[in-house]
């Protein structure tokens, strides 16, 4: 059984079913986040093993709890059961972290890989468009439910397999182009120079599905700028903040700030932040990067 969600549907353990003598493996949702659920669960006699790269909060000491757990700027969960698997899946690992906006860490995972810059090109276009389909503000936003995308890739042990057997790429990548393009030309709400910019998307569909995903474009065009995107969600905003990508760090500590903020170092983000809170917002962001 998989248990997921959209990008921001994170306290995941809520919503499993485990028994005494069940072991459960969670990835990718933050510790802090599901800390309760998580004691629950190994009160109960589940036994769990942790992936994960977030904030953690308090890490339980149980000895039925296995915790890898790794919160550098330059790592993400696909890196971290990478090591615990020592490469066995490695192309898909360097796949999850392009779509992390690692470029240089997916392309050093790469190394021991026997391919080609076009082949290492596909890979990170793969990896764009999965991170892409995960935003969302519930599964009817998405091309693909992730359970589905999930279910697609489970035959494939090679990626560049899947690219050229499964429509499922090709859907997603012209999709991801057509919501790029809408985002393109819109100019910042705010900005500080070439320090730091704050974008303000529409509440539609197409920009709920593309506001990460530009982020991290937004940080791959500018490296030494921080960015924010906003998109309007009625009396709130849903924010994604990416910290300049040459020096990846503070991102959380802004988002943390306000109610539903959390993340990681170089790329964090708010699941509802009032409207009424935009001018703090922008104090506390030109405050860390400006």
């Amino acid at each position: 059984m998989a248990i997921t969600g959209v990008k921001r549907d994170i306290e995941l353990l809520e919503r499993v079913p485990a028994e005494a003598g069940d072991q459960i493996t969670v990835l990718d949702i933050s510790l802090k986040s599901n800390a309760k659920a998580l004691q629950r669960l190994l009160n109960r006699g589940v036994a769990c093993d942790y992936f994960d790269h977030h904030q953690t909060g308090d890490i339980p000491n149980h000895p039925r709890l296995r915790t890898f757990l790794d919160m550098s700027s330059q790592m993400c969960t696909s890196l971290i059961v990478d090591r615990h698997l020592q490469g066995r899946y490695r192309a898909w690992a360097v796949v999850a972290a392009f779509g992390d906006n690692l470029v240089a860490a997916a392309l050093q995972a790469a190394q021991t890989l026997d391919m080609s810059r076009l082949e290492l090109a596909q890979l990170h276009d793969l990896g764009n468009c999965m991170n892409y389909n995960a935003y969302g503000d519930s599964v009817e936003d998405l091309h693909y439910a992730p359970t589905d995308l999930y279910e697609a890739i489970c035959p494939y042990e090679n990626p560049l397999e899947f690219i050229i057997e499964e429509p499922v790429f090709a859907v997603l990548k012209s999709a991801h182009r057509e919501d790029l393009e809408r985002a393109q030309d819109l100019q910042p709400q705010w900005s500080q120079e070439d320090k730091a910019a704050i974008f303000v998307l529409p509440d539609e569909a197409w920009s709920r599905r593309i506001n990460g995903v530009w982020a991290n474009a937004l940080a791959q065009q500018s490296a030494h700028r921080a960015h924010a995107v906003l998109v309007t969600t009625g009396q709130t905003f849903r924010v994604s903040v990416r910290a300049p990508l040459i020096n990846p760090h503070g991102a959380y500590a802004v988002c943390a700030q306000f109610a539903g903020g959390g993340g990681r170092e170089s790329a964090a983000g708010i699941n509802a932040l009032p409207v009424s809170e935009w001018s703090s917002f922008v104090k506390a962001f030109s405050k860390a990067y400006g």
